[in-house]
């Protein structure tokens, strides 16, 4: 242990004689480990942040629609599910007809089915795009018709009011809840002036009047694009279901979202929800009942980034290879210029043993200082990168310690060879090496 301590004691005093040198070594070293971990950080920063976002989605619900027959889940059906099953009952399937929507009746049957897994049904209906104007003052809206359940599968920060009671749903009342961004374009922000108030909206040409009775937080969706205008956003104004679907007419839905009690696993009741529609749907020549779970989609994405994340760090870390040749070539160089005290050494007693040593610490202390350098530079380059994505970043210990185990490793690998090469040397050729 004593020679060891001696032996990185001479590694160091090595290091301070030759600074620029020795500071040029590490760079491949710093470039690489900082490379590394600045990807990691910021990989790690963006697979937690979608998986949040995804997950306050209803990470536990799943999303029921139509699918045609021998074909796999489509990429609009799963916009669909990143949306939290909040999409028009258009967009689920644009062939779809009427007598292919899931009835009330087939989903008061399942409910009866599963009533210890299902603690919810969640169903929208798209009224359309519309607008309101009152003098100079307008604001564009998509009225989405919604019944209790969608609440509980996507939750609403309320500033002023709240939902709708059992009587709005029931009586399909011509009530809204409109966002705080409606309000500052109709009401100059005034939410107390808004709440109760009277609005009229134009979606295709009809106007209808509702009452405000809630006010919620709007917030921009994750995998969206913000208008550039806060005069030109589109906001949800929601209104109940049955009033939704008297100005529609429809009697169906192409879609619908379950919320599982806690304890179900939605991956497992998946598969228990389609086959419970597979006798119903058998006799349809064109579609059958699909379901997914928010969860799946949330474990896929997780995967797929962190699949990313160390590629590209594996790409990154070819710079680790550049550096550790680096390494050798330094120290084959500095063998060389050291030939004669290694030969001083060996003729005094020292065995190749401790000469292999002497350099293989040596080699291992510059890889170290240069992986330490290189985490707090990537850790800083990772924290500003994420900073600008508007990620919240911190770099995992694993990360840390693995990239601190990966610069020792280097430094022994690319080490070995000088210092083998030194320990082989004859003492009497290398006292006469000028």
């Amino acid at each position: 242990m004593t020679l060891f301590f001696e032996n990185v004691l001479l590694a160091l005093n090595s290091l301070f004689a030759n600074k620029m040198r020795a500071l040029l070594t590490m760079l491949g070293i710093i470039i690489g480990i900082g490379s590394v971990i600045a990807i990691m950080t910021v990989g790690s920063a963006l697979t937690s942040s979608v998986s949040s976002s995804m997950a306050s989605m209803g990470a536990n619900n799943i999303t029921v629609g139509l699918q045609q027959k021998g074909q796999k889940q489509s990429t609009d059906k799963q916009g669909a599910v990143f949306g939290g099953g909040s999409s028009s009952r258009k967009n689920s399937s644009s062939q779809a007809q009427a007598k292919d929507y899931f009835t009330k009746d087939m989903i008061q049957k399942l409910c009866d089915a599963y009533p210890k897994s299902i603690d919810a049904i969640s169903v929208s209906d798209s009224v359309g795009s519309g607008s309101s104007k009152s003098g100079s003052d307008s604001a564009n809206v998509q009225v989405l018709g919604v019944n209790a359940g969608y609440f509980m599968a996507n939750s609403l920060t309320y500033k002023k009011g709240g939902t709708f009671s059992d009587r709005d749903f029931d009586g399909a009342k011509s009530v809204a809840i409109v966002s705080d961004k409606y309000v500052d374009n109709m009401f100059q922000g005034d939410q107390q002036k808004a709440l109760g108030s009277s609005i009229m909206v134009n979606t295709s040409g009809k106007y209808i009047t509702y009452t405000i009775v809630g006010i919620y937080k709007y917030t921009e969706s994750t995998f969206g694009f913000s208008s550039s205008s806060t005069q030109d956003v589109t906001t949800q104004m929601y209104i109940p279901i049955k009033m939704a679907m008297s100005i529609t007419h429809d009697t169906g839905f192409s879609q619908f979202t379950i919320v599982t009690k806690g304890g179900v696993s939605a991956t497992t009741f998946v598969t228990e929800v389609e086959n419970f529609f597979t006798p119903l749907y058998k006799n349809n020549k064109n579609f059958e009942a699909s379901a997914y779970s928010m969860e799946s989609i949330v474990s896929t994405m997780t995967s797929m980034l962190s699949t990313i994340t160390v590629a590209i760090s594996v790409i990154a870390g070819i710079a680790l290879l550049v550096g550790g040749i680096g390494v050798m070539n330094i120290m084959l160089v500095s063998i060389t210029e050291r030939t004669r005290e290694i030969g001083t050494r060996k003729a005094l007693g020292a065995t190749n043993a401790s000469i292999r040593l002497q350099f293989i610490v040596e080699a291992v202390v510059i890889c170290l200082i240069g992986g330490i350098l290189g985490i707090f530079l990537g850790i800083v380059l990772g924290n500003i990168a994420a900073a600008i994505l508007g990620y919240p970043a911190s770099a995992s210990v694993t990360s840390i310690l693995s990239s601190l185990f990966f610069s020792m490793t280097i430094g022994v690998f690319f080490g070995y060879y000088p210092a083998n090469k030194a320990a082989k040397m004859n003492p009497i050729d290398a006292l006469r090496y000028e």
